[in-house]
């Protein structure tokens, strides 16, 4: 899926969180990284760290590509 704004990238780190069945808490001390942070990357807040969201991908088993445009 093409990602375009923060509002998708959310919606595809919570997805994939429900699929492996953690919840927010798990991955909060799992990560290190809070709940609060957690529950405003998934719900697209624009200001959230990309260091950290890369980061949770990566913990939740998904790469993140980036492609030139033709």
């Amino acid at each position: 899926m093409m990602i375009t704004n923060a509002a998708q990238f959310g919606e595809m780190l919570r997805k994939r969180r429900k699929q492996l069945h953690y919840t927010q808490g798990f991955l909060s001390e799992f990560s290190g990284l809070s709940v609060s942070f957690i529950s405003d990357l998934e719900r697209g807040k624009k200001t959230a760290e990309l260091e950290k969201a890369i980061y949770l991908a990566g913990l939740l088993g998904m790469d993140i590509q980036l492609t030139e445009r033709e």
